[in-house]
């Protein structure tokens, strides 16, 4: 769009779940319900129109190895871009991404700092390796270069045990988490297995992504507590390789990675049938390609999450719980168009025939 166009776009604009509108207006970038008095040039897009979809677990800057170059880094927001997601959450980079503020043409980035984990319990060169009696001083610091969110590691393999086991004694965790909330930031924590999780909620943590471990026993206390989850479903499809790969090493850590996968869908679908927020994320960036957020819809769907609040889960409630407006009047002109309804088939999200990004059509 060239400077003054004015963009209308048409068909069926699903404003909200309930709230469907025949048209909208793109005007200096911004949406408007109100047709404009005049206007020297009108381009028009039709087809049905959700908000820019959200991937609220990602890692811009990061591949299987640590952080990479500013330009393999544009790269994969791009790659978000074209597929429809328009604003990320990333879950923890050790990349400094600021500079994509700055272009107009990348999704808006939503940083949790770079993930914090216990001395050699994580991936190399991706966290700060921490003692528990430094992790309050390190979430912090992650607090005040985040914009918001804090990502702690709260369970990883133990390679003595020879499987999954928290990283953090609960008073760690619990200070850390004040230390977070007294700056102003909400706190969130990779957790493959069971055994982190009360700990962690009953200490006051936000959302916990993966989730895999989540128990009948737990469910009530994170629906109880508010606590969000955040699957990673397309991720949790690694985990049959996973075990395979680390069988002949550690076979009780493979066991039990199988167990969770086969039941990571009765997961997901106790979690959201208790009423604990449930949100679309796919976990892009360490090992799996970007892109993938229409994909992870799909999969809460196969999970028995209902279509219209797993779409939902990537739009107009996952904007809501990241504090970003939708299809608001006034609101910036972040949204996607597809030939078809996503609601009647949310595959469709995979194929958006148009692109629009702070009012400009770039896809």
């Amino acid at each position: 769009m060239s400077d003054g166009e004015v963009l209308h776009v048409t068909g069926r604009v699903l404003v909200g779940p309930e709230e469907v509108r025949d048209e909208l207006w793109v005007i200096d970038g911004r949406i408007s319900y109100d047709r404009p008095a005049a206007a020297r040039d009108v381009r028009t897009v039709t087809g049905w129109t959700l908000p820019g979809l959200v991937d609220a677990h990602c890692h811009v800057g990061l591949d299987r190895h640590g952080a990479i170059p500013a330009e393999a880094a544009e790269k994969q927001a791009l790659t978000d871009r074209d597929a429809g997601a328009l604003l990320l959450r990333d879950a923890g980079s050790p990349s400094d991404t600021r500079w994509t503020d700055d272009r107009a043409d990348l999704p808006k980035i939503i940083r949790a700092g770079r993930h914090i984990a216990r001395t050699r319990r994580y991936i190399r060169n991706y966290a700060w390796e921490v003692e528990p009696e430094d992790l309050p001083a390190y979430v912090a610091q992650e607090a005040r270069r985040g914009d918001g969110w804090v990502k702690l590691v709260g369970d990883w393999i133990d390679r003595d045990l020879g499987d999954l086991s928290a990283c953090w004694p609960r008073g760690a965790v619990e200070a850390a988490i004040a230390e977070a909330h007294r700056l102003g930031a909400r706190v969130t924590a990779h957790c493959f297995a069971e055994d982190s999780l009360r700990d962690l909620v009953e200490a006051g943590i936000d959302c916990v992504e993966h989730a895999t471990g989540l128990t009948d026993d737990l469910i009530p206390l994170f629906a109880a507590r508010g606590v969000a989850i955040v699957p990673t479903l397309v991720n949790i499809a690694t985990f049959p390789d996973l075990a395979a790969g680390g069988e002949a090493r550690f076979p009780r850590w493979s066991a039990h990675i199988r167990r969770l996968h086969a039941r990571r869908y009765d997961t997901v679908r106790g979690a959201y049938d208790a009423g604990i927020p449930v949100f679309v994320g796919t976990d892009a960036g360490g090992t799996l390609p970007h892109g993938l957020a229409g994909a992870e819809v799909a999969e809460l769907v196969t999970a028995g999450i209902p279509p219209l609040s797993a779409l939902s889960a990537a739009t107009w409630a996952a904007r809501d719980w990241l504090g970003r407006p939708a299809l608001q009047e006034g609101a910036p002109a972040d949204l996607v168009v597809y030939e078809s309804d996503p609601r009647a088939d949310v595959r469709v999200l995979g194929a958006p025939s148009r692109v629009v990004l702070n009012g400009r059509v770039v896809g």
